[in-house]
């Protein structure tokens, strides 16, 4: 790693948990996570189940507000914000621009075609339509989808089809910053290599990556840093801090 280059995101003491007033309970999630992602690299998160690894992406996306911590993210201005504290306007612009998140799972507008699906993000930029759809058109056949699923609706495609989608929507935009949560969890092994292709592609041009992969074999040929979450610590203990 070069150590001389500033991290795009640097996460301090991210901590997360989930208080249920009603029931007067709280569920611990991430708990003093602490991690830097530089350009041109990816770096991955490992642990047990529990530890909270996809509350950590989405502390940063910004789905969840965090309960303690950092999230120290460099824009493309070379100014530094901490995505914990920043506005709504201000997240959705960087959503827009320079992060983008591939979860497990595909949300979409019913009825929408799948290449339209895809193409948002560049269309959100300015792209014109034509223009982007050939990008589409492109990442979709490396990721192994018919092409005669490409103008129809994914709501009746199988898992391993959906996150095809899901994959290309998130990799079509080469955002500076990507998250990565299970990306071939179900894919087949000759997508998931092409995937890893791309992914190694998006290194090659600066993009930042923090993934989750469940598979040790992907961590060993796509990590350039591993970071390991603890479990997350019990109720009693998480009442003292905050008392």
């Amino acid at each position: 790693m070069n150590n001389t280059e500033q991290p795009i995101l640097r996460v301090e003491n991210y901590g997360k948990y989930f208080q249920l007033h009603e029931q007067g309970k709280i569920i611990p999630s991430s708990h003093d996570v602490n991690l830097d992602v530089y350009p041109g690299q990816l770096t991955a998160l490992i642990g047990p189940t529990g530890a909270g690894k996809s509350t950590v992406l989405k502390g940063i996306y910004r789905s969840y507000l965090p309960t303690s911590g950092r999230l120290l993210f460099r824009t493309k201005d070379n100014v530094e914000i901490d995505l914990a504290q920043a506005d709504e306007h201000l997240i959705l612009e960087l959503r827009r621009t320079e992060i983008a998140f591939v979860t497990q799972f595909l949300h979409a507008l019913p009825r929408q075609a799948t290449q339209d699906i895809v193409a948002q993000p560049l269309i959100r930029r300015g792209m014109d339509y034509s223009q982007a759809l050939n990008i589409v058109h492109e990442t979709l056949s490396a990721m192994n989808l018919p092409k005669a699923l490409w103008s129809i609706s994914p709501a009746t495609f199988s898992g391993g089809e959906k996150q095809r989608v899901n994959l290309a929507r998130g990799l079509v935009s080469r955002p500076r910053l990507l998250l990565l949560d299970e990306p071939t969890a179900s894919l087949d092994p000759v997508t998931t290599e092409k995937v890893i292709g791309l992914i190694e592609n998006l290194k090659n041009e600066g993009v930042a990556m923090l993934a989750i992969f469940h598979q040790p074999e992907l961590v060993e040929r796509l990590a350039d840093s591993v970071v390991k979450l603890n479990p997350p610590i019990v109720a009693e203990q998480i009442l003292k801090e905050i008392a």
